[in-house]
């Protein structure tokens, strides 16, 4: 172990010093690979009083901690991880080979008490977690010791290291310490007994029963009363049972077992799910950790003629009922979806005639018989879907390294099925990983061990023992719900297949498809099996999901938007699916784009316009003009036509957020001014009202930009009245832009704030983006007024929103908001980290982003080269606040002559005769005090008479 937190930390090669700095290392562990945040590590390593500097005093302890522990601690945008493998921590591997049932194994890496020596409140709960698991594995490995006849030796009670004596004193040790833990007194009965000492053995449990009821009012468990039993006996009785042993590790199921085990007064549990879910292996593992002093019996059905016949052959009996009355086994019915009718009865009968009965019965369908519990066996979530991949590939190619990004993926195509995932392992051992995840389009032809039963040989093999047991009717009905994407709802499958609610509900009882609230879906694995030519399914679909696009348009301009945003997210694989397939995917791109946009999908619409393109071709069919127009301009950003310019849909008015972030066209103001008088009288409140502010945008950025108000306050009146949410956003964020241009942070913070609501309900519905740039908002307007630690919690979240959305974008806009915040708060190499890291990155940004991130780099390193780039870029940009931006920020690093006629030049572009920013202030006052007030005047007539400033302010950069 490179770490230990079971006891004092411990690093290998490495002595640690210091309470706070061990402090960070443990809190680092216990997430080891995982970023933790600097606002959890400054709660948790300074609670109730953080230092006056939190954010220095925490890199202060970092740069200490890597100084005594080399390579273990690396940066992240949003925080600090401890780069090792989660195995090289003793605590995670601990947990991992307790859950794989090695004891013996997992207490030997104990050396005292969980995270020792740290008092401090985030490390109480962890260790009396850790505390918990060594206690229950404790018990586990004494258990097993017993069952292996090593009544006679000790282990310590720690580590569970051979020490030499009586397991007995070690149990009365352990009793003495955990007075009512009832695992610990059923073993040292069991030790009693097995050393001789029947009567001493039945004291302690008369002890434990008499405070059990005096301290909790209860009688002892049933573990409790069956080693008081054996006790009674004077024997322990040998396990009755002909469960198979197990092979390899038992993985990602151990919530599955803890369920199952809380059911077990219930006399049938039936475990369901489709075919490879690993119900028999579940199954077997949860009757293997019930003690059951009349036996564990697994019938299995897969291959039997009769149920009843099965199970006189296990039981060796010819009479059921007599062989069974009177003692109270367990027996596991598996596989019992080919004989399901006689074994419901058979299961009925059985739990009717013997009442100690109790039945785990596995199958693709309930049984659906009185008293029965239904435990769902599901594909595995990803993270207990990868420990399994890496388990399995170790054990087929123990050289293999597997990369988290590629092992989440394979899972993820695979379903999470486990099964497909230990066929996919296995093929491991013969290729490359990326060679498998070419393969994995053929999953159903995946083949297993040679000695599988030949139903599990192939993925495509389980999938037919399903499909043989179905009617004509479900197989017609499943073929035609392969063309869903993302599944649906009961109506669409009814308008589009014809299928009746009772097929639809018995392909869900055979574990074909799932419901998850109102929608059905299906597994990938099973849709490559069923799928199908279905041309006239396939078109009947595209109708109806294009009949849903065109009835939400409506609805997004009023105050349903968000709960109709909500329908077409969910709708959104079936969405993309018809437009694939439709025979008028013009009609179905049209009332889509005005939500992507809302979004901030730039890259998808220009993708889907391009496909689009592709099939219909440069000349616009007759009726589709607009929507033809539409996509020529994202995907190939050609000038507006005129179905664009006089058209009224909401998806053309909003088409002008996408040209003027693909780049402006010529004459924009006066073509969006235009457009905005034309519709001035439009009787509909939101046409007005968005050409309006579409017209305010246009105007801010590329014309009279002080004028931009005039229409953006009015826009935002009528969006009020329509309810429309992101409208209203947009309005406040460019109002507070127009606030922010004058200098008047106070104004633009309190415009940013007021959409806080419309935010907060968009990211509920897992918008990230509208959210993210309030944040971003925020937090700049927050770092420039002086409130860091606002800003600095403002931009974490706008982080997570950021990462959420995968636009790259985003987070480097995000990624510059941090930087300026380190920069004001004295970071100067962490600000120019997170520059350089931005600019490298490969994402389609606008010359006035990447101008900006090049003007704040040059305030933290050698400022040339980067004031050169954002000169550059703005050379022929026609954002008139983005040119200012970068002019006073080029001024900063020039001599006062220079500087002013830079800061003349950038009031005219701004519009304004004088800032209120007091960044802009301090850089006048020292232009002033340097030249005088009347050479400072004539300074600012030149730079505003300056035609092209941005080569003016360049020439002192040239090469000479």
């Amino acid at each position: 172990m490179r770490i230990g937190i079971l006891g004092p930390l411990q690093v290998a090669g490495a002595a640690v010093g210091g309470a706070r700095v061990r402090a960070l290392l443990v809190r680092l562990a216990l997430d080891p690979g995982r970023v933790v945040t600097t606002d959890r590590l400054i709660d948790d390593l300074w609670p109730g009083e953080p230092p006056e500097h939190p954010m220095a005093a925490l890199q202060s302890l970092v740069s200490r901690a890597r100084r005594e522990g080399p390579g273990l601690i690396s940066s992240h945008p949003n925080g600090y991880l401890l780069d090792v493998p989660a195995g090289e921590v003793d605590a995670w591997e601990f947990e991992r080979l307790a859950r794989v049932g090695d004891a013996h194994a997992a207490l030997a890496l104990w050396r005292g008490p969980a995270l020792a020596g740290v008092d401090l409140p985030f490390a109480e709960a962890p260790a009396a977690r850790l505390e918990e698991l060594r206690l229950a594995a404790l018990a586990t490995r004494i258990a097993a010791d017993l069952a292996a006849g090593g009544a006679i030796t000790g282990r310590d009670v720690m580590s569970g290291d051979v020490v030499g004596g009586d397991v007995v004193a070690e149990l009365e040790e352990l009793v003495a310490e955990h007075r009512l833990r009832e695992p610990f007194h059923a073993l040292l009965m069991r030790a009693m007994v097995a050393s001789g000492r029947r009567g001493e053995a039945l004291e302690v449990f008369e002890r434990i029963r008499a405070e059990l009821a005096d301290e909790l009012g209860v009688d002892p468990g049933a573990e409790l009363r069956e080693a008081h039993l054996a006790a009674l006996r004077d024997e322990e009785p040998a396990p009755r049972t002909n469960l198979p042993a197990r092979l390899t590790s038992f993985v990602g199921r151990n919530d599955d077992v803890s369920r199952i085990r809380t059911l077990a007064g219930a006399r049938l549990i039936t475990l369901v799910g489709p075919g490879g879910a690993g119900k028999t292996r579940l199954a077997v593992e949860a009757a293997a950790t019930l003690r059951v002093p009349d036996g564990v019996w697994l019938v299995e059905l897969a291959s039997a003629a009769g149920v009843r016949a099965a199970l006189e052959a296990v039981l060796k009996t010819s009479d059921l009922v007599r062989a069974l009355r009177g003692t109270s086994p367990v027996i596991v019915l598996d596989n019992c979806e080919h004989l399901i009718d006689e074994a419901a009865r058979v299961a009925q009968w059985l739990l009717g005639e013997v009442a100690g009965l109790r039945i785990i019965a596995t199958s693709r369908e309930p049984l659906n018989i009185s008293g029965e519990s239904l435990h769902p066996v599901l594909p595995l979530p990803q993270e207990p879907a990868v420990e399994l991949l890496r388990d399995r590939a170790a054990a087929a190619r123990p050289d293999l390294v597997l990369a988290p990004a590629e092992a989440a993926r394979i899972c993820r195509e695979l379903d999470g099925i486990p099964l497909a995932i230990e066929l996919a392992a296995a093929r491991l051992r013969t290729m490359s990983v990326s060679m498998l995840v070419e393969q994995l389009g053929d999953r159903l032809a995946f083949r297993g061990s040679r000695t599988s039963e030949p139903r599990h040989r192939t993925l495509r093999a389980v999938i037919d023992w399903s499909w043989n047991l179905l009617s004509e009717e479900e197989r017609e009905l499943l073929r035609g719900l392969s063309v869903f994407s993302g599944g649906a709802t009961a109506e669409a499958i009814a308008r589009i297949c014809g299928g009746d609610l009772d097929l639809l509900s018995s392909l869900v009882d055979k574990s074909l498809i799932a419901v998850s609230g109102d929608r059905y879906t299906m597994l990938e694995t099973i849709r490559q099996y069923v799928t199908g030519d279905l041309p006239e399914i396939r078109q009947a679909h595209a109708g109806y999901y294009a009949e849903l696009a065109e009835s939400a348009e409506p609805h997004l301009r009023t105050d349903e938007q968000v709960k109709w945003l909500a329908i077409l997210d969910a709708e959104q694989g079936n969405l993309d699916a018809a437009l694939r397939h439709s025979d008028d995917p013009l009609r179905i791109i049209l009332p889509r784009l005005w939500p992507w946009m809302m979004r901030g999908r730039r890259h998808e619409i220009a993708a889907h316009a391009t496909a689009v393109l592709r099939r219909v071709g440069d000349v616009a069919p007759e009726g589709r003009e607009l929507a033809h127009g539409l996509c020529m301009m994202a995907a190939m950003g050609t000038e507006p036509t005129r179905a664009v310019l006089e058209s009224d849909h909401p998806a053309a008015l909003h088409s002008w957020a996408m040209i003027i972030a693909l780049g402006p066209p010529r004459d924009v103001v006066a073509i969006t001014e235009a457009g905005a008088e034309r519709l001035r009288d439009h009787p509909d409140t939101w046409t007005r009202s968005t050409a309006l502010l579409v017209a305010g945008i246009v105007r801010f950025e590329y014309g009279a930009v002080t004028g931009a108000e005039s229409l953006l306050e009015p826009a935002l009146d009528g969006l009020r009245r329509t309810g429309d949410r992101w409208g209203q956003w947009a309005a406040y964020y460019w109002l507070s832009l127009a606030a922010e241009n004058r200098g008047d942070f106070a104004r633009a913070l309190v415009l940013a704030k007021e959409p806080e609501p419309i935010a907060a309900e968009l990211a509920a519905l897992g918008a990230p983006l509208g959210p993210m740039s309030f944040l971003l908002r925020l937090g700049q307007l927050m770092t420039r007024s002086g409130d860091h630690a606002g800003a600095a919690t403002a931009l974490e979240r706008a982080w997570q929103a950021a990462l959420r959305s995968e636009d790259p974008l985003a987070i480097a806009r995000v990624m510059h908001a941090r930087a300026e915040l380190a920069r004001r708060s004295g970071d100067q190499g962490e600000a120019a980290r997170l520059l350089r890291s931005a600019l490298a990155m490969d994402m389609d940004a606008p010359p006035q982003f990447r101008a900006f991130m090049n003007v704040e780099l040059a305030r933290v390193a050698e400022p040339d080269e980067p004031l050169r780039r954002a000169l550059e870029l703005m050379a022929t940009c026609e954002d008139r606040t983005a040119r200012a931006t970068v002019l006073e920020g080029v001024a900063e690093h020039r001599e006062p002559l220079t500087a002013a006629e830079l800061l003349g030049a950038a009031r005219v572009l701004r519009g304004i005769t004088e800032s209120a920013d007091p960044f802009v202030v301090a850089l006048a006052t020292r232009c002033r005090t340097a030249l005088g007030e009347r050479r400072y005047e004539e300074a600012l007539v030149k730079g505003a008479s300056i035609p092209n400033p941005e080569r003016y302010a360049l020439s002192p950069l040239s090469s000479p």
